[in-house]
Order: structure tokens, then sequence, then C-alpha cells
């Protein structure tokens, strides 16, 4: 890929990595941040979704939520994370759950050694995340969320409260990570992708739950304002644990990410009608983004089909956002709003690139 003349100096990624999981690869494929070259690419187990890097231990975390499919439509639910050394790209351990299953988000306290995975519920148990210790690599307690499928979770940067959406449930599950219970739920329609202020006293959450939604995106396009699905962001507090504004956008959201300079980063996925199948095709999806403090729309740009993932090198400077369909990485200037690159993730199915991280070299 050649370095094109908008690009920010390359030097200050010298020896970073970005890794990606490619959903039906299965695989996690590892490129030069700064040059965009391809390193290699380790196979794991199959149904991949998230990724989390833990710089004090430096490991990667991948979450393999089902046997083949997505939610709602597999043949199964998994129980494995699978535990990489991003250094030399072999799996050091493969980490077992059960009973727990369909674990999927990943969030990070370095600070505590904790890993936080969320879980989907059972019949007699509802969903909930999964604690572990990254020295021992073992769970050590669970909070449930009183909902079926929690999907994505975040922490505040102090650590003491998480938020899991549910795209089943109508609210957002509050718990105290340091008592380990449900504290609150915020009303909120079905929800996907999330992040935290810096300073914590707000969640910014997608919403509706794009699998009730995304069809009707793409085949009501002149329906009337108030038949639409009221799609954007919901803006959370997290002293009154409640919805206090809405950032809004044109079509379904469901990656959100928070850049270290207040950048939030949101993806939309596209559809426009299709009389021939009477269902919705893909169009190109939208990074579209918020200042956090102001809320103030920045600017937005078309990316590839169905942004699913999105993160951000440690600067702030560059977004990288995974297009599941087309299976591509675009590489985005955040100063600029100018696209840098494209990368292409091998896929063996419908669905390709799915969960990002970004991991700096090591000091």
């Amino acid at each position: 890929m050649q370095q094109s003349p908008l690009d920010p100096p390359r030097a200050s990624r010298e020896g970073d990595v970005l890794a990606v999981v490619s959903q039906t690869g299965p695989t996690v494929s590892f490129f030069d941040a700064a040059s965009d070259r391809h390193l290699g690419t380790l196979e794991v187990l199959a149904e991949p979704h998230e990724l989390c890097f833990d710089p004090t231990q430096r490991l990667l975390w991948c979450a393999t939520a089902y046997h083949s499919g997505y939610y709602h439509a597999n043949t199964g639910r998994r129980t494995e994370l699978t535990v990489i050394d991003p250094d030399t790209r072999r799996i050091v351990e493969v980490v077992d759950l059960a009973p727990e299953h369909g674990p999927h988000g990943l969030a990070l306290d370095a600070a505590r050694r904790r890993l936080y995975v969320s879980v989907e519920g059972s019949a007699d148990r509802p969903g909930g995340v999964v604690v572990i210790d990254t020295e021992t690599r073992r769970p050590i307690g669970r909070i449930d969320t009183d909902a079926p499928g929690p999907h994505w979770f975040a922490i505040d940067p102090a650590g003491r409260i998480g938020y899991a959406t549910n795209k089943e449930a109508p609210f957002v599950s509050i718990v105290d990570l340091e008592r380990g219970v449900l504290t609150a739920k915020v009303e909120v329609p079905g929800s996907e992708g999330l992040a935290v202020s810096a300073d914590g006293t707000h969640a910014f959450v997608a919403a509706p739950y794009a699998g009730s939604a995304i069809a009707s995106s793409g085949s009501d396009a002149d329906a009337p304002d108030h038949d639409r699905p009221v799609t954007g962001i919901r803006v959370v507090d997290a002293r009154t644990a409640a919805v206090v504004d809405t950032l809004p956008t044109r079509d379904i959201v469901l990656p959100v990410h928070l850049t270290s300079t207040g950048k939030l980063l949101v993806g939309e996925v596209r559809m426009a009608p299709d009389p021939a199948s009477g269902l919705g095709r893909q169009t190109p999806g939208r990074l579209t983004v918020f200042a956090a403090d102001t809320r103030r729309r920045l600017g937005q740009l078309d990316v590839g089909l169905f942004p699913l993932t999105i993160t951000s090198s440690p600067d702030g400077r560059l977004a990288y956002v995974s297009n599941l369909v087309s299976s591509t990485v675009d590489i985005v200037d955040l100063e600029t709003f100018q696209g840098l690159g494209r990368l292409d993730i091998a896929k063996r199915g419908e669905a390709g690139a799915h969960g990002l991280a970004y991991i700096p070299r090591p000091s």
C-alpha cells in the first residue's frame, strides 16, 4: 500500500501492529501499523468475534462466540477465549469458561488486572459478565445483568462501573464492579456498541438493536420520519443512570469507539431497497465522528459494507473500521477525514473482518 501525501507521519507507528479478526477465517491477521504490510495470520477456533490487548501481560484475548453463525442464528454457543502472544503470533492458551457460553464483549481494567467478558444467558440463568484474573487467566467471578443477551461491555476509567448493552432487553445494565452487583437499568430500546467518556460521567450507547431495525432502514426511504426507528447514540448520565441526550444518525449504528483525543466514532450500516429480492442490499457504510464533550458532529465519510468494529491509534490520529460484509478495514485520518487505505481480510463465508486491536511496540 502506497503512502498517501495526507498520511500522518509513519515513524511514530514503527513497530506497532494492528490485529484483525476474520469471523469465518477463522483467523487473526497481523499488519504492520506503519506500512500496512501483512505480517502473518493465525488460525483460531471457529467464530472469533472481538479482540482485547492487555499491555501489562502483553497478551491478546480473542472471544469466540458460536460454533457457526451469529446471534439468533447459530449452531451452538462456544465457551472459549483464546489467549495469543501478539509478538510471536502464537496461541498461549485456550481458556474454557464452561458452563458460561457465547462470550463476546471484552473490557480490560489493566490496573486491577481484570478482564470482563459478556456472556449470554440460558434457560435457568440470565446473561452476565465473567470476571477473569489476567495474571492467572482464570475466572474469579460473575455479575448478572438480568438480560438474555448482553453483547458489548465497557467500564469507566476508574474501573468501578460497567455497562452492558442488551440486544433483546429494553435497557442497558449498569453494574458495580467492586461489589459485583447490578445496580441500575437504563431505558434504551435494544442496544449495540458503547463507549464511556474519559471522565466517566457519561456513556454513549448505540440504539436501537440493529437486528430489529436494519431491514426497515433499507425499505422505508419514503416513509414519514415519525415512522422511522429513532436511530443514534443515547447519552447516559452515570450519576443519574438516565438518558440525557441523543446524538441522531441517519442509519443504524453498531460500533461505537472513543479516541484518546475525545472523538466519538460511530459506524452506520446502510441499506438500499432491492425490488428483485424484496430485501435491502448493503451499500457503503458510514463513519460519523462527534466531539464527545460538545456532542457536535465533526465529520463523516464512507467506509466498507457493514461496519462492525472500530478502534484507533493511541494518539487518536487514526481510526480503523472493520467491515463485516466487504471483509475490509478502512484506515482513516481523523484530522483530515480522509481515507488513507483499505486492508483486505480473507474470509470463507459471508462474514469477514470483525474484531480489532491496536498493539503498540514493546517498550
